[in-house]
């Protein structure tokens, strides 16, 4: 039984204060990871217009946005500087990796992506996915080999480039199990391994669920795993912050159950067969605003 652990880390508070807790939580609880970066400046703030959009005031109503973020990050890129994640947190990102765990690319910027991805074309596609993978070879001195598109968004660009690029992998889409993606018929050569458990953001404070019983609700969801097992996806700004202890619950929870927490890339080896093709989507998903990749 195996359940991969994938981190996003979207922001300078995330990168900078949320990383080295989750550092801390899965070497006590001997969990590996895999840890996706955006890599440029963070202007958080100039997605303040996402947060107003149709469906996402319900979330911020229940996830609190200024007590997770704080108001800085809310700022940043409007009333205030947009501080550079990359070159001011290099230190941290490397860190990541020589503890062991698997670092991988989420987005060069994380608002433009969200917002702009799935809509703009190849040679936008492209220069935004190129500046990540320059600035990530200028961090760690060599070329990345794992994508997860930022907030799930895509495009069929987005797809052709983790398979141009020689990604052995890529975490843009959620889904049941690792599959080959394919759009209108066209098949992309780069494994797809989607999230398949809800996030916390998107099941705290729906159907009942708070944060004091969502571990139970989710330990339910993980009794009887599929043969493939779980992706479970956090994020540094959330689980690396309020909700530290929660994570620290969910990982003894899962120890329990009998599951090895690996990364990806351990997911990924560990799975036997051809992997089947399945076409991808953008469609809505229950607790989340916007519509994002869906394996179909």
């Amino acid at each position: 039984m195996q359940l991969a652990l994938k981190i996003d880390v979207e922001t300078y508070r995330g990168t900078r204060e949320g990383v080295p807790r989750l550092l801390e939580v899965l070497k006590r609880e001997d969990a590996q990871a895999s840890f996706f970066f955006a890599l440029g400046p963070d202007r958080t703030g100039r997605a303040i217009n996402r947060f107003f959009r149709r469906g996402f005031l319900g979330n911020g109503a229940r996830i609190p946005l200024i007590q997770h973020y704080g108001i800085k990050s809310l700022l940043y890129g409007t009333l205030l500087p947009a501080p550079d994640i990359g070159r001011n947190c290099a230190d941290i990102l490397r860190k990541v990796r020589d503890q062991g765990f698997e670092v991988g690319i989420h987005c060069y910027e994380n608002s433009r992506w969200q917002q702009n991805a799935s809509h703009e074309d190849a040679k936008w596609t492209l220069h935004e996915m190129q500046l990540a993978v320059d600035r990530f070879i200028e961090i760690f001195g060599e070329s990345p080999k794992a994508f997860a598109a930022a907030g799930w968004k895509l495009n069929r660009n987005s797809l052709r480039q983790t398979q141009r690029m020689g990604f052995d992998y890529a975490s843009d889409t959620r889904g049941m199990h690792p599959f080959i993606p394919t759009w209108d018929a066209e098949i992309i050569v780069c494994p797809q391994l989607p999230t398949t458990l809800p996030t916390l953001d998107e099941i705290v404070g729906r159907d009942g669920i708070t944060t004091q019983n969502v571990v139970t609700h989710l330990m339910k969801l993980t009794e009887n795993p599929p043969a493939s097992g779980h992706i479970f996806n956090l994020r540094a700004e959330l689980e690396g912050g309020k909700w530290l202890s929660i994570l620290e619950q969910l990982l003894q929870g899962w120890r329990v159950q009998g599951y090895d927490l690996i990364s990806l890339r351990h997911y990924l080896q560990n799975i036997e067969g051809t992997l089947p093709r399945h076409e991808v989507r953008m469609g809505e998903l229950s607790g989340r605003s916007g519509k994002v990749a869906i394996q179909i």
